[in-house]
C-alpha cells in the first residue's frame, strides 16, 4: 500500500509541476502578446488601448495566479509555503488592481461615448 502511495504521490508531483510549467508560459506568453497589441493599439492612437491592454494583462496574471495555487500542492516546508503564500497575494492584488482599472476604463468609455 505505501508503495502505491508513493507512486501516486511521484505522479502527482510530475503533473503538478508540467502544469506549473504550462500555466506560467501561457501566462507570460498572453503579457507578451497583450503588450506587443498594446504598443501597436498606441501607435494607431486606438482610444481602447488601456483597457485592452488592462484585460490582457489580467488574463495573463490569473494564468500565472493558478500557476502560483499549484505551486502549494508541492511544497513541503513552511517557508515555501510563505513565499508561495506572498507571491499569491501579490498577484491576487495586482489582478484586483487591474480588473478595478479596466471597470474604470470602461466607465470612461461609456461616459466619452455618452457625449458624442
Amino acid at each position: 500500500m505505501d508503495a502505491i502511495i508513493t507512486c501516486l504521490e511521484a505522479i502527482l508531483q510530475e503533473v503538478t509541476e508540467l502544469a506549473i510549467v504550462f500555466f506560467e508560459t501561457v501566462g507570460v506568453v498572453v503579457i507578451i502578446i497583450s503588450g506587443v497589441q498594446g504598443v501597436a493599439n498606441y501607435v494607431r492612437r486606438n482610444p481602447r488601448t488601456v483597457l485592452l491592454l488592462a484585460q490582457g494583462f489580467a488574463t495573463g496574471l490569473e494564468f500565472k495566479l493558478g500557476s502560483e495555487i499549484l505551486r502549494t500542492v508541492v511544497v513541503r516546508e513552511w517557508t515555501e509555503i510563505l513565499t508561495v503564500a506572498g507571491i499569491i497575494a501579490l498577484r491576487a492584488a495586482l489582478t484586483f488592481l487591474i480588473h478595478w482599472e479596466i471597470k474604470e476604463e470602461r466607465e470612461e468609455n461609456r461616459e466619452t461615448v455618452g457625449k458624442e
